[in-house]
């Protein structure tokens, strides 16, 4: 297995830790990497020895979260290419911190709403901690994107 094979394998590896499906990852890594950095759905399946199915649907999955984007390719076909900023642009951390935020506090309400209680505290510190987290990450983002000419 090639060094840039490997590297499509480590970020399906670390990808399918949380959760996504590995093949995500690896066809994530590949465009990443890949040059040229537009590549066919079939340069894709041999690079990675992955089937046309699995393929389809993990650039599927790309396309939908905003990281890869369809472009025409040689004769009637088209190419995919990953996006500069792509892994900046599908960063909602404002949604997912508000979402583990509104769970926490169902958590508070399931025990009467009362946050003094010692078995609250738990979710009011993780309450709390995403509140901040949701407020801050999305700054942080947009100040990286400025710098980095992406806005």
């Amino acid at each position: 297995m090639d060094e840039e094979r490997r590297f499509a394998e480590e970020v399906g590896v670390v990808l399918s830790g949380i959760g996504l499906p590995a093949a995500f990852g690896k066809l994530m890594g590949r465009l990443l990497i890949c040059d040229p950095p537009q590549q066919s759905s079939a340069q894709l399946a041999r690079s990675l020895g992955l089937s046309k199915g699995s393929v389809s649907t993990g650039m599927r999955a790309l396309e939908q979260v905003g990281m890869v984007r369809r472009v025409p390719g040689a004769g009637r076909g088209h190419v995919y290419e990953m996006l500069p900023d792509a892994l900046v642009r599908t960063v909602d951390a404002r949604r997912v911190y508000l979402a583990i935020h509104a769970l926490m506090q169902n958590g508070i309400d399931l025990l009467g709403g009362d946050e003094s209680l010692p078995r609250a505290q738990r979710l009011r510190v993780s309450r709390d901690f995403y509140a901040f987290m949701a407020e801050r990450i999305p700054q942080l983002i947009d100040e990286f994107a400025r710098r980095e000419g992406l806005t």
